[in-house]
């Protein structure tokens, strides 16, 4: 496939002949403008990738609710811990699809595929962090104090989630090249393979095999595994070879290396910073016992439905930022960047209004109906999930605005941020909503006693400061000084 063909495919005109920016027209009155009907071309296959995450996650859920509540609260207490550490060490691989985009949108298609061949060297040398941290697990939950049955279920899911924690970083990288390049439907086709494996796999290992938690982990690894196959058989192709010549620059570079790290370590503690403050909220959560631990655990699983595809749009955002950039036009990448933020507002703030609206019907397909808590955590989930729909609003600024400073290669001071909002602001403000006095981790403090409720809306407090505070920081245009 040519160059002309594969801008063809991603709804974009040929680097050779391309004379307006990436997602551009122009008006009766020959004025450019943003073609929003472009960005959704290029965002419909993310927005559906990042749906189908979304529901490989409820299916999830439902797999392990068969199991019990516990084993509910349990992956509740766990989820973000394991992302954290996963996002943490492994951010690298998403700064490829920024690397990506900016060489693809100078000309320069070989630097394009060395930028995924780094990924892939710097992936496989980071895989000993994470084995360490898969034997790490019962000294990282023993602090929480997790009732016993909770904390064995949690510990079955995380030894093997870890292990195969190496796989989805590479995934990541693979993907972040055909995103950087235009090529959405490709990570689409990817995500949308390993989510369908993951369905049988849950069967097959976590009650045909009897493997209970940990078999959930194990199917996500093989569904990885087999997809990383497929992905690197599609970047191998003779089409994708001939232009980029994949299979050409594959030694490994120190240089290069150094790069991606100094780009993609801030993503990574970004995300991190994110996850892990949320991973403390959710286990604050399942403190209080199985009835908020999973009430929370729902509602987080369906707000996913508006948050991973507003990733999508977000994805959107860093590659057409991050081309205009390579293509030497920063006011165009302030003005397409404008608009994926835009569209990702309109989208959560609506998804959101409709997911708590539908939560009397949703929220109890993902408890047993035999299980004694039923009612219970039916009732609070119900309430949750309303401030979960302001909550989503908000995070779409976030989540709009730090993809977009990703694809100016401005990842240093959403990292800042995160880190200061996250730990100085929601893990402590979440703490003192949560607990009554002689349920907290620290006494001494101002503890309202408002449980899962009251750390719900610590988490819409720390949102709105993030966001905001990121928009802000997109506006400045601080980016545009910032060189690769």
């Amino acid at each position: 496939m040519s160059e002309r063909e594969l801008a063809a495919a991603a709804g974009l005109p040929a680097m050779a002949t391309r004379r307006e920016p990436p997602a551009s027209r122009r008006d009766p009155q020959g004025r450019l403008c943003v073609d929003y009907r472009a960005v959704i071309a290029l965002a419909a296959p993310l927005f559906a990738n990042s749906a189908v995450q979304a529901a490989l996650n409820l299916t999830d859920t439902w797999f392990i609710g068969r199991i019990s509540t516990d084993a509910t609260a349990a992956i509740g207490a766990i989820y973000w811990l394991v992302l954290g550490a996963v996002f943490l060490i492994g951010g690298v691989g998403m700064g490829v699809q920024t690397m990506v985009a900016q060489h693809f949108g100078a000309g320069r298609l070989h630097e394009a595929a060395r930028a995924l061949w780094t990924g892939l060297w710097v992936s496989l040398a980071l895989a000993p962090l994470f084995v360490l941290l898969a034997f790490a697990g019962s000294a990282i939950l023993r602090p929480f104090a997790l009732a016993p049955a909770i904390e064995g279920y949690a510990l079955e899911y995380w030894f093997p989630r870890l292990l195969g924690a190496p796989l989805g970083v590479m995934l990541w990288a693979v993907a972040g090249f055909f995103n950087g390049i235009g090529r959405t439907r490709v990570t689409l086709l990817l995500m949308g393979l390993v989510a369908l494996l993951n369905v049988p796999l849950n069967e097959l290992f976590m009650f045909r095999l009897g493997w209970g938690v940990a078999g959930a982990a194990w199917a996500t690894n093989v569904a990885l595994a087999l997809g990383v196959l497929f992905a690197l058989a599609l970047f191998f192709a003779r089409s994708v070879r001939q232009d980029f010549a994949s299979t050409r620059h594959w030694q490994p570079d120190l240089a290069r290396s150094a790069a991606l790290l100094a780009l993609g370590l801030p993503i990574g503690v970004a995300i991190a910073a994110d996850v892990l403050g949320a991973a403390l909220f959710q286990i604050m959560q399942v403190q209080l016992g199985p009835v908020d631990g999973a009430a929370t655990q729902i509602v987080m699983m369906l707000t996913s439905l508006a948050f991973m595809p507003a990733v999508g749009i977000g994805m959107a955002g860093t590659t057409l930022v991050g081309q205009s950039i390579g293509a030497g036009d920063r006011d165009w990448a302030a003005r397409v960047g404008n608009a994926t933020i835009r569209l990702s507002v309109a989208y959560m703030s609506v998804v959101g209004v409709l997911i708590a609206a539908a939560g009397p019907w949703l929220i109890p397909l993902f408890v047993a109906r035999d299980d004694p808590h039923f009612a219970a955590t039916v009732a609070l989930a119900t309430t949750i999930v309303w401030i979960a729909a302001i909550y989503q609003a908000l995070d779409a600024l976030h989540l709009g605005s730090s993809f977009c400073l990703r694809g100016a290669g401005d990842t240093r001071f959403p990292a800042a941020a995160l880190l200061l909002l996250s730990w100085g602001v929601f893990v402590p403000l979440a703490h003192s909503l949560t607990f009554a006095p002689g349920q907290a981790w620290i006494e001494g403090v101002p503890l309202a006693g408002l449980g899962a409720i009251g750390g719900w809306i610590a988490i819409t407090v720390y949102i709105t400061l993030l966001g905001v505070t990121l928009f802000a920081r997109w506006r400045s245009g601080a980016w545009r000084r910032i060189r690769l």
